[in-house]
């Protein structure tokens, strides 16, 4: 663990008195989201930023089309859960409030927490009973999200999308570099393993205008790729390989791919179906292929608030995702990478919000 996880997850240092209010926030956080997404999503803390010398209850329920009543329940819930003061009759925003408005990434929890995790965590401890995904018969009838992606309610898409896609992104020009630039050899052909909707391969045939990228995934994912990428500069060059890696028979394209790429993927899977993945990969690899797998190790995490995202994250496979995989500490990953006959070359961390990339070479 860094040093700052270490101080925080080693010893406990509360006071008596701290760890009861925990205990009830705890207990009451449930409410605590809702009343706090409802100050987001209303303006009131918006309006709240824009008048920093205080404005009045009577004001913000006229501005904010909020009845007195619903003003005052959500103002006084707000003084309790410390993003709003109050200084005489005058309510000012805290720094809290000013990170749930302005904080790209707390953004992204809370609309991913509430479109697609809220209503099938109540299904969790059904989830680690059975190890399959209880909360997701909130939306359907599916063994894992992957397969209902294309089909869930359009906001439930989009907060899904918008989670996936902000940690990611967020990494991609640091990887680019790494994976083309710091290689040592042309990157000519690139697998990407589980590319989704191609965000990856349309950066990578931007950045180079030599490589062929060809996707593996889902066929109902290929179908999701095609639209997204249809007009965009290099789509050309974007192929796409139809495959459920879950199947242990399905094997990787037989022809030779100088990077194969796995971003945000492996946390897919338990740990066997991990093994059996990476053991695949090894044996379409020669001494020459590097694999690069970019993820969010909770334990390597340079502050401590990235790791709580990233532990909180794991139970959303639990209830809704696949019942069995999570955000992994980065020496079990190494342990199931050299399981498959792999091992790791390098480890690059702290790319873009977290990130860090495993380069593996066949044993």
């Amino acid at each position: 663990m860094t040093k700052a996880l270490e101080a925080r997850y080693t010893r406990d240092n509360v006071k008596a008195g701290e760890a009861q209010r925990k205990a009830q926030e705890i207990a009451f956080a449930p409410v605590i989201f809702q009343v706090s997404r409802v100050m987001l999503k209303s303006g009131v803390l918006k309006y709240l930023e824009e008048n920093p010398d205080g404005v009045t209850m009577e004001e913000i329920a006229e501005h904010c089309a909020l009845s007195p009543y619903a003003a005052k329940v959500l103002l006084e819930a707000s003084l309790s859960i410390g993003t709003v003061i109050v200084k005489e009759d005058r309510f000012l925003l805290t720094k809290t409030g000013w990170f749930l408005l302005n904080d790209a990434s707390t953004v992204a929890d809370l609309d991913f927490n509430h479109d697609v995790n809220y209503m099938g965590l109540f299904y969790l401890d059904e989830a680690l009973r059975e190890g399959k995904p209880a909360g997701l018969k909130v939306f359907g009838e599916w063994p894992t999200i992957y397969e209902a992606l294309s089909s869930l309610p359009e906001q439930v898409k989009k907060s899904w999308f918008g989670f996936d896609h902000f940690y990611s992104d967020n990494s991609f020009k640091e990887a680019l570099e790494l994976v083309f630039g710091k290689a040592g050899k042309p990157v000519r052909k690139l697998l990407d393993v589980g590319g989704n909707t191609g965000r990856w391969a349309s950066r990578c045939v931007a950045y180079d205008k030599d490589v062929e990228v060809t996707i593996m995934d889902l066929p109902q994912q290929l179908e999701m790729m095609r639209k997204e990428t249809a007009s965009l500069e290099g789509a050309e060059r974007i192929h796409g390989y139809g495959t459920n890696l879950l199947d242990e028979s399905k094997r990787f394209p037989a022809e030779h791919f100088d990077a194969i790429w796995m971003s945000q993927f492996l946390d897919c899977f338990s740990e066997e179906q991990i093994v059996s993945i990476l053991r695949r990969a090894a044996e379409s690899m020669d001494s020459d292929t590097r694999l690069y797998i970019m993820e969010t190790f909770w334990d390597r995490q340079k502050y401590e608030t990235a790791a709580l995202v990233l532990t909180l994250t794991s139970i959303y496979f639990t209830a809704l995702a696949n019942g069995n995989s999570k955000m992994y500490h980065s020496d079990d990953m190494a342990r199931l990478v050299a399981e498959a006959g792999l091992e790791v070359e390098e480890l690059h961390d702290n790319l873009g919000l977290g990130h860090s990339i495993m380069v593996c070479r066949k044993k």
